[in-house]
């Protein structure tokens, strides 16, 4: 590929599908950037929907300090269900008449479950335990635990409730409610936890992830529509997007790409990955301070 049309480094922010993995889209953007340096930010289950956070070329060395940006989610959350996977993927293994829960109890739930609280992931989930995946060891009809984890989840709000009737026949809840939260979140956990406080199980529906950190579905581009037209955010942009800016002299900035660790500014200090910027607007590199010096977490320019 010669330098005119080499893919450009930056950031494409991809409209999911429903029924891919976050590894199916990786798969398919390498072909259409026609690059096998694609990366991405953090994976969303193959049900859900919605802004996935992919990196090419230069761009994939960005990719997990922004997996820690805060997401935002619009669901469907069905009450008087639950499921193996805690989510419409799997099979339905208990149902109980959701009809009787209030509008006071769903809130009073909800409450629960918002702040900062220890969550178990679902069962079904990409976590490692002893360095084997979740979900293969659910496959294989393991019994095992999972630990509690610390998630925040800063909101987590009812929009609406329907009444329905499940396939079975039982009278059940749907719920839509918007999430935002820290990474590491499970909403089907979420969804889990809520049926069980209220006594009738519960489980997710639907799930529509609507922003990553600064990225919003309002950037985010299908796959076909990238297989017409290959939409990159240039690296530089998407950096300043997410991380605090930093710019610096010309000086400053050779003595940065030639390794020499700069005083970082008060200002800077304590904010974790800050994006350091030369004088001609070009992004150099992802620092954070550490003993009042700027550490390199990863070199762009």
């Amino acid at each position: 590929m010669t330098q005119q049309n080499r893919t450009p480094d930056g950031l494409v922010i991809v409209d999911k599908p429903s029924g891919f993995t976050s590894h199916d889209v990786v798969a398919k953007m390498r072909g259409i950037a026609r690059t096998r340096r694609v990366g991405h930010a953090g994976t969303l289950d193959p049900m859900a929907t919605g802004v996935l956070v992919l990196g090419v070329e230069k761009a994939t060395k960005l990719l997990g300090h922004l997996a820690l940006t805060e997401k935002e989610y619009l669901g469907t959350i069905r009450l008087g269900q639950t499921t193996l996977t805690d989510d419409a993927e799997g099979e339905i293994t208990g149902s109980t008449d959701a009809s009787k829960v209030t509008r006071d109890a769903v809130d009073a739930g909800i409450a629960k479950l918002t702040g900062d609280i220890m969550q178990v992931p679902s069962k079904v989930s990409a976590i490692k335990i002893n360095g084997v995946r979740s979900y293969k060891r659910a496959r294989e009809g393991e019994e095992f635990e999972i630990p509690a984890r610390p998630v925040t989840v800063s909101s987590f709000a009812v929009h609406d409730i329907r009444d329905a009737v499940a396939e079975d026949g039982t009278p059940v809840l749907d719920l839509v409610v918007s999430v935002v939260c820290s990474s590491g979140t499970y909403i089907r956990a979420l969804a889990r936890d809520l049926g069980a406080d209220l006594g009738v199980g519960g489980h997710l529906t639907a799930l529509r992830r609507t922003r990553v950190g600064p990225y919003k579905l309002d950037v985010a581009r299908t796959l076909d529509q990238l297989q017409q037209e290959l939409t990159v955010m240039p690296i530089a942009e998407a950096a300043a997007a997410a991380f605090p800016r930093w710019d610096v002299d010309a000086r400053r900035a050779r003595l940065l790409t030639n390794g020499v660790r700069l005083d970082m500014p008060e200002e800077y200090r304590g904010r974790g990955a800050v994006a350091v910027f030369d004088p001609e607007g070009g992004f150099l590199a992802l620092v954070e301070e550490h003993k009042g010096k700027a550490k390199s977490l990863a070199v762009f320019g």
